[in-house]
């Protein structure tokens, strides 16, 4: 199996710096821009099943690299970006005052204090595990396996697919308007590409 791994393109949150983990934030220009360029950097790959985050900026950039094709987006909660609470749409100067002692205290250990009323990383990780246990499900119907999702979770699935400590997740940054794909083989995985913005031609492998 192969999964081939998008980024939303960029959104008016990311512009502004803001933390956006389920807050609606609507692609920029550029980043339906990034969608279409997708389009046309995978157009040929055979694609066979496709997962998606529930937000709207994954659903955006899906639909424009899917246009025209004939396929269900099968849409997860378990994809989406990990959850801000009180932080939602705030920048991180903002936070440095108006909630000092918790920003700081998830600043100096993020992978256990968590955000106000938001996701603590433990959780986050929890659900992607249940990503990986779904796509090894699917590994013995399907070949071509398209994600669309976010930043945290790409890399975070990266990650792990590999076997690396969940806290490796910051060696991975997954770019928006580019394709990554990684391979599953029963025994072991590949990470074949990482943020490529070639296009993907039949004859490759």
């Amino acid at each position: 199996m192969r999964l081939w791994l998008i980024r939303h393109g960029e959104t008016e949150a990311n512009v502004a710096g803001l933390y956006s983990g389920h807050s609606p934030t609507p692609l920029t220009p550029k980043g339906l821009a990034q969608a279409q360029t997708l389009h046309d950097l995978l157009i040929d790959v055979p694609f066979d099943y496709v997962l998606c985050s529930e937000l709207e900026r994954a659903q955006q950039t899906v639909a424009r690299v899917l246009h025209a094709r004939d396929l269900r987006v099968h849409n997860t909660a378990l994809l989406n970006e990990m959850f801000f609470g009180d932080w939602e749409m705030r920048h991180h100067r903002d936070l440095t005052h108006e909630d000092a002692e918790s920003y700081a205290a998830w600043c100096t250990d993020w992978q256990h204090a968590v955000p106000t009323n938001g996701e603590g990383f433990q959780a986050f990780s929890s659900r992607i595990e249940r990503v990986i246990s779904q796509v090894r499900e699917l590994k013995s119907a399907y070949h071509d396996v398209l994600i669309a999702s976010h930043q945290g979770v790409l890399s975070l699935l990266i990650a792990r697919l590999l076997n690396m400590p969940a806290a490796s997740l910051w060696h991975f940054r997954v770019d928006q308007g580019c394709w990554s794909a990684i391979d599953i083989q029963d025994d072991y995985v590949t990470l074949r590409v990482l943020n490529s913005r070639a296009v993907w031609r039949k004859d490759e492998t």
